[in-house]
């Protein structure tokens, strides 16, 4: 009987010897940019400063002469002597004894890349973007103390408050802009793989409240447009762009304003007629041109410093004081909104600033007490297809309640 029980003992420890089927997890396959990254020694890096795409791939391996063939053949693609200074790259290298660079991947931004492949005697150049979803958001607050501010306190892209300001340029002067304005926007934000943000879309549609005056913004392609660019309109299908910019920055502030009695310190207190309006920034901030012209000068002389000034057509021109620096050239045509030069302190001057002259037919007159020409409207043919296009857009705006700001 014990033998019995001693041979059952031994047929049960050998049962539980028996291991359980182990199933082979299958590694995932770590792809990037098209290619099996396991495949190869990846490097990653950002361009530095002296770096150049052929010394990039000289220290990878390639000769220069084949440098030379990458660089001829993927030059309709992509300009390799215009990498920037902070952008990334990625290496794909050979894991043999030879190892030398096969791929080169070049990232422009978040979205678009460039990819070189010259693995095979075949060159191949191809320009791509990473997939994007656009997702639209609302925002809506009330002026603290100016734009920007309010919407750093909200969270939001300040690109958001840039765009705004440039829809509003022609109507609204955000350098006098009101505690209790108010605004309402409907944008959207780029995403790739829906969770990585990569920037700013487009603004679809707005409402700003300034002194108790609303107006709506709407971003409409007018068919008898063939390049593609949209304007915005207001509720009334009038085109919200003007000739002329309120102000040749996008933020700062009106030091002094255009006044034939002020008395300036610089000058011993006397009277001296200032026929410009001071706009107050930091050194450096860009000074655009207040609409479009060709530049008669840029130069600098004596009390005026570094200048810009532009002849805008027969009856307007404007001029642009005391930059620190320029940033067109005689004879240039320029566009409303290009930089044309920084803010600075030359000539005469005790602060940063920049001193925005108007002339109208020869005379120096303040380009806030006149009144400038405008847009035409939507024409008439479009804008029963306008408001039905809008109509949703002002019930979603309209419907948006007011954040307040933290």
């Amino acid at each position: 009987m014990l033998a019995v029980l001693t041979l059952m003992s031994c047929a049960d420890d050998k049962k539980a010897e028996i291991k359980p089927e182990v199933k082979e997890v299958k590694k995932p396959v770590n792809k990037k940019f098209g290619y099996v990254l396991d495949d190869y020694e990846v490097i990653s890096d950002t361009v530095q400063s002296g770096d150049s795409f052929g010394q990039i791939l000289f220290e990878n391996g390639i000769d220069y002469g084949t440098i030379q063939q990458i660089t001829d053949t993927v030059q309709s693609t992509f300009d390799t002597r215009k990498i920037l200074v902070g952008k990334p790259y990625t290496l794909l290298k050979s894991k043999d004894s030879a190892n030398q660079a096969k791929v080169f991947i070049y990232e422009q931004n978040k979205i678009d890349y460039v990819v070189l492949d010259f693995a095979d005697e075949v060159v191949k150049a191809a320009a791509k973007k990473r997939p994007v979803t656009v997702k639209e958001r609302v925002v809506s607050g009330v002026i603290n103390s100016n734009l920007s501010s309010t919407f750093d306190d909200l969270g939001v892209n300040i690109l958001v408050a840039y765009k705004m300001a440039d829809i509003y340029a022609w109507t609204i002067d955000f350098f006098r802009l009101q505690e209790g304005d108010r605004f309402k926007v409907i944008y959207t934000e780029k995403f790739i793989n829906d969770t990585i943000p990569a920037g700013f879309g487009e603004i679809k549609a707005s409402w700003f409240e300034h002194k108790g005056k609303p107006v709506y913004a709407f971003a409409y392609q007018n068919d008898s447009v063939n390049d593609g660019n949209r304007d915005f309109y207001d509720q009334h299908a009038d085109n919200l762009r003007r000739a002329f910019l309120k102000s040749p920055l996008k933020f700062g502030r009106i030091s002094s304003r255009y006044n034939l009695k002020r008395r300036i310190a610089y000058y011993g207190n006397r009277i001296r007629p200032h026929k410009g309006t001071d706009f107050a920034a930091p050194v450096g901030t860009p000074i655009m041109a207040t609409s479009d012209g060709t530049v008669i000068a840029s130069e600098y002389r004596g009390g005026n410093g570094n200048y810009v000034k532009v002849r805008h057509n027969k009856t307007y021109d404007t001029q642009y004081l005391h930059m620190s620096k320029r940033a067109v050239s005689r004879g240039d045509y320029v566009r409303q909104g290009e930089v044309i030069g920084y803010i600075g302190m030359t000539g005469n001057t005790s602060g940063p600033h920049v001193c925005y002259r108007f002339w109208k037919n020869g005379k120096q007159v303040n380009p806030f007490a006149i009144d400038l020409p405008t847009s035409e409207p939507l024409a008439e043919e479009l804008q029963p297809q306008y408001f039905e296009f809008i109509a949703p857009l002002r019930a979603q705006l309209d419907a948006i309640t007011f954040q307040k700001s933290t």
